[in-house]
């Protein structure tokens, strides 16, 4: 195959931003979104590019096709999941943001793209193509292959799922950093009684092993049992992290910690009145990957 001419290639680099955004918000993985957005790339060097009018919307076009195709296999796999899914971690969340002036435009939290995960394919892609991305439904219509009327009523139930289960506290850096880092401290002294004091009480903790690591094969509800569960890993395994710091993690304060054997988890915190209200703990090594070991020093 021969090379893509340098005019074309630094029209996708372009883009690919905002590619790299829709992909992973259609997918909840960095690495498939990579794999999306490589595949456009692709059939962008194939494509008779003088016929293209707007290389943005055609490329937008051709990665949430390829991303349709991908969720309706992925629904599949995820019927047989090992525990919860979580989306893949991501630490540069403004380097996936939209450039639109959407209120979602820079929302990667996890509880949002939960939120996504639970919506239909078509829903998601509706949604993400109009209300964060700023397409027009004219344009939503033809590449859904649907109608305006339908596309609307699909961006609609699908807006309305989003801000029922969209965290709604934001929280400061500052306090963030420190709830995490008490955190932190209390599960390194397996003290339950510190940790059940920076939970809410109807607090819930998903953890996604993906069958690859141990994790807790379903939610955790309530501050008592979230607490006990983190000061008896700590108590059974004394000596398991080698390394951990602080991180912003689609956006929520965080954790990023090495295991003694070198393998990664991070977790990531939504907080609201001082309290933590969940926990998003990601021990399936696929999902972790793409985190660079050096940005693991402590």
């Amino acid at each position: 195959m021969g090379t893509v001419p340098h005019e074309a290639a630094d029209t996708f680099e372009a883009h690919r931003r905002h590619l790299l955004g829709l992909a992973y918000r259609m997918l909840g993985s960095v690495a498939e979104a990579e794999d999306a957005v490589q595949d456009a790339y692709l059939r962008w060097h194939r494509t008779d590019r003088a016929a293209v009018e707007n290389a943005k919307a055609f490329l937008s076009r051709t990665v949430a096709r390829l991303c349709l195709d991908r969720l309706r296999s992925a629904q599949a796999r995820r019927e047989i999941y090992v525990g919860p899914w979580l989306p893949e971690p991501v630490l540069d969340a403004d380097a996936l943001a939209a450039d639109t002036a959407s209120e979602y435009a820079s929302d990667l939290s996890v509880g949002l793209m939960l939120a996504l995960e639970r919506l239909s394919p078509l829903e998601r892609a509706a949604f993400l193509l109009h209300d964060v991305f700023d397409v027009d439904f004219a344009e939503v219509a033809g590449l859904l292959d649907r109608s305006e009327a339908a596309c609307r009523q699909l961006a609609a139930r699908a807006r309305s799922h989003v801000r029922d289960a969209r965290p709604r506290f934001s929280v400061s850096p500052e306090l963030g950093s420190s709830i995490v880092s008490a955190f932190a401290e209390a599960v390194r002294n397996a003290d339950a009684g510190a940790l059940a004091k920076l939970l809410a009480a109807d607090a819930v903790l998903h953890s996604d092993g993906g069958g690859r690591k141990a994790a807790a094969l379903n939610p955790i509800f309530g501050r008592d049992r979230i607490a006990r569960f983190f000061a008896g890993i700590a108590t059974k395994f004394p000596d398991v992290v080698a390394a951990q710091r602080s991180a912003i993690i689609n956006g929520l304060p965080g954790l990023i910690v090495t295991e003694a054997d070198g393998s990664l988890q991070t977790m990531a915190f939504e907080i609201a009145d001082g309290e933590i209200t969940a926990i998003y703990f990601v021990r399936n090594p696929d999902k972790l990957a793409h985190l660079a070991p050096a940005r693991l020093q402590s």
